[in-house]
């Protein structure tokens, strides 16, 4: 029966036409991810991002009101859910799923540029797999939002001709890179092999016209990102904290490039074998695309210095065309091994069948499909009718939008972000190292309600006098009056 089931998709897939490819890829999307509409969330960035769209929507500029280290069109993506939608998980995460599925059909596209359909199409299928599965994928990830405006891009680039096209070509790279910033690099290896293809073809001044209709496009959409400062006179705020944050944090001591070596070299070795075997055809022009976009996203781990599971998101979909091309080149399998294969397949989606199973077991229990520490915690507090005036999240801080409530300091928007001292010059914020901001919350501020989470430490192990300082404030002046799962309310002591 599994047999049967891959062979419809292979022999329904020689019939279709782009429409419905991407409502095939929707609908594996949409089941996939669907039990996780319901998370309060899967990565503490996508709270952040939230709580920075909820910000623009009432009024306040990014950076202005809240902060948070990533480029604005990724709060932009968020505001406008938000503005249209209210505050609701399921149309955030809905959106999450078109991402992926518009991401695995241009995905498609440029696959089926290189080789046959059906590769193309299980590609596709893959791509949506990679994109949701495996860590924290299922939420809605700034990466998710850059990858799919780099893959138009990319498609656009390889598929059409004409000034015009190169000009939006640029301004898909500029949302791509205002999203997140470290696209960039495989837009400048992109960049780079175009103006080497220019320099070798015969009409050199028609392939350098494109090339600066593309960077009229990029310039354009970055500036249109600076406009609304400009015109509140932010524009200082702008620049220091869409560009010169990230430098800074991306040298921070966290980091080294060490982290990022495993994934970059093994991943390398591969791509070497395939094109050795002849199983990657180097001598095409969408391959060699494809090979130095992949070595741009490689540039930009080693720069950062680590290798988050969502980071991979950037990789996946130029990564899995060229994997999918040597695999359909390889002798087919017998059939025992493609009854093995379908398991596998079958198999995969794990992580969406668990969550399923949550979802029910979370509503039989608890009367509501919506589960999580993020959504409990501000269910208890609203019940119990705690203060929230100036409540303080260390963790589960999605909890500030369950509340309608905002951080109770710019630092704290993400709850990380208070032990980076190497940021606090980019934040515009009177105090200017993190015990300093901490001190202040805790001993100015005074929040009545606090939220963490419990395991060893509240704040990463390695900051021993954070942890030492809060442990301690926590144990003189608050009471834990209630733990829910992980998540632990304390109250202030009058």
């Amino acid at each position: 029966m599994l047999k049967k089931a891959i062979g419809f998709l292979d022999s329904l897939n020689s019939r279709l036409d782009w429409k419905t490819v991407f409502f095939v890829l929707f609908l594996v999307a949409l089941f996939i991810r669907f039990p996780f509409f319901f998370r309060d969330y899967v990565d503490r960035d996508e709270s952040t991002f939230i709580i920075m769209a909820q910000s623009w929507v009432d009024g306040h500029l990014p950076y202005t009101q809240l902060w948070d280290l990533k480029p604005p069109v990724t709060f932009l993506f968020f505001a406008g859910i938000i503005a249209v939608f209210g505050k609701s998980f399921i149309a955030i995460r809905l959106f999450g799923t078109l991402l992926v599925a518009l991401t695995a059909l241009f995905t498609y596209g440029m696959a089926t540029r290189i080789t046959s359909k059906k590769v193309g199409f299980w590609c596709a299928i893959f791509t949506v797999f990679f994109l949701s599965l495996f860590g924290s994928l299922q939420g809605v990830m700034s990466e998710h939002i850059c990858t799919l405006f780099f893959v138009i891009a990319l498609y656009l680039q390889l598929s059409k001709r004409g000034l015009w096209w190169s000009l939006v070509v640029g301004v898909l790279l500029g949302i791509s890179v205002m999203s997140k910033l470290n696209m960039a690099y495989p837009m400048l290896t992109l960049g780079i092999y175009l103006l080497w293809a220019a320099l070798k073809a015969q009409n050199f001044w028609k392939d350098l016209q494109h090339l600066i209709w593309m960077g009229i496009g990029f310039i354009l959409l970055v500036t249109l990102t600076a406009v609304p400062y400009y015109f509140q006179g932010e524009l200082a705020t702008w620049w220091s904290s869409i560009f010169e944050a990230p430098l800074a944090y991306s040298q921070s001591k966290f980091h080294s490039i060490g982290k990022a070596l495993p994934v970059v070299l093994s991943t390398l070795l591969l791509l070497g074998l395939g094109i050795g075997k002849k199983l990657i055809d180097r001598k095409s022009k969408e391959i060699q695309v494809l090979l130095l976009v992949i070595l741009g996203v490689f540039v930009s781990f080693m720069q950062t210095g680590k290798v988050n599971g969502h980071y991979l998101i950037q990789l996946y979909p130029f990564l899995l065309i060229l994997v999918a091309i040597a695999v359909s080149k390889l002798p087919p399998l017998k059939k025992n091994l493609k009854i093995v294969a379908g398991v596998l397949l079958v198999l995969t989606p794990m992580e969406a069948y668990l969550e399923y199973v949550n979802v029910i077991n979370n509503k039989m229990e608890k009367g509501s499909f919506f589960n999580g520490e993020g959504i409990d915690v501000p269910n208890y507090i609203i019940e119990n009718k705690l203060e929230t005036q100036n409540i303080f999240f260390t963790e589960y801080h999605i909890g500030y939008w369950v509340l309608g409530e905002t951080p109770p300091t710019k630092a704290a928007t993400h709850p990380s972000n208070i032990t980076r001292d190497k940021l606090f010059p980019f934040m515009d914020n009177p105090r200017t190292t993190g015990m300093e901001e901490l001190r202040y919350i805790m001993e100015e501020i005074k929040p009545k309600t606090l939220v963490t989470r419990k395991r060893e430490t509240i704040f990463d192990k390695k900051l021993l006098e954070f942890n030492a300082y809060i442990d301690a404030y926590l144990a003189q002046h608050y009471e834990l009056v209630k733990t829910i799962d992980r998540g632990l309310v304390y109250q202030r002591l009058k």
